[in-house]
């Protein structure tokens, strides 16, 4: 059974559907495929991004989303205005960090991220549909696949899938990323922006930056190995 993979979105609507339209190319529209998560801030159009993923999936696409850190923080504001993300060693709060990229999600929506707080509260809650924030908000935190196991940031070593923190599965780094332990499922996983995707024995990260104006990262993995692919076909990827 074959498994399309795509990294971080980050508002990035016409990177997504290239990257689809690669994944089309190769198994049909019909093809299964799982998002790491991250969908939104930074990139010009993270409401256009949740709503082609939403639209996908009510319209019987197999498409798979799982729930990165940033996809936290839109419906967080909505429902808890003062909540501050745990896994920010910064202590910011989403709307007040620029290099988190609530500004340009704001914006999408049609709000004017430079107002008071109080009014981009009353305007964000009237501007984002509540089914948008929804969505966000309930995405799985990740996915099983029989060709590998799809997260946003990775796992805690030796630590059962179902007894995984959820701030481990949307913020790890260290001691998931520096192991070389034997996971059993190959992690698909984002979350840790790289130059290019690169696959490891146990892990593959395909957080290529395209938050940064890089490449958006699809991937296939099936009997022939693990693949990007490009607009001329598939790559092999090599192990690092």
């Amino acid at each position: 059974m074959r498994l399309y993979a795509i990294g971080d979105i980050h508002g990035q609507l016409d990177l997504l559907k290239a990257a689809h339209g690669r994944i089309f190319r190769d198994g049909g529209r019909d093809a299964t495929i799982a998002h790491v998560g991250d969908l939104i801030d930074r990139g010009p159009d993270s409401a256009g991004v949740v709503d082609y993923l939403m639209k996908g999936r009510a319209d019987g696409r197999p498409w798979i989303v799982t729930r990165g850190n940033h996809d936290r923080f839109l419906p967080k504001f909505i429902d808890d205005p003062d909540w501050i993300d745990p896994g920010l060693s910064s202590g910011a709060h989403w709307a007040d960090h620029a290099g988190l990229g609530a500004a340009a999600t704001l914006a999408s929506y049609g709000v004017d991220p430079d107002r008071p707080r109080d009014a981009v509260l009353r305007d964000t809650r009237r501007a984002v549909p509540r089914a948008h924030a929804r969505f966000l908000a309930t995405l799985p935190l990740w996915y099983l696949h029989p060709r590998a196991l799809v997260v946003h940031a990775g796992i805690r070593p030796g630590v059962d899938l179902q007894a995984q923190d959820e701030g481990d599965l949307v913020w790890i780094r260290k001691g998931f990323l520096d192991s070389d332990a034997d996971h059993g499922p190959l992690v698909v996983h984002g979350h840790t922006a790289l130059d290019r995707p690169m696959l490891h024995r146990n892990r593959l990260n395909i957080d290529s930056g395209a938050a940064y104006g890089r490449e958006l990262t699809a991937v296939v993995i099936d009997d022939d190995g693990v693949h990007v692919l490009t607009e001329t076909g598939r790559v092999p990827m090599m192990m690092e």
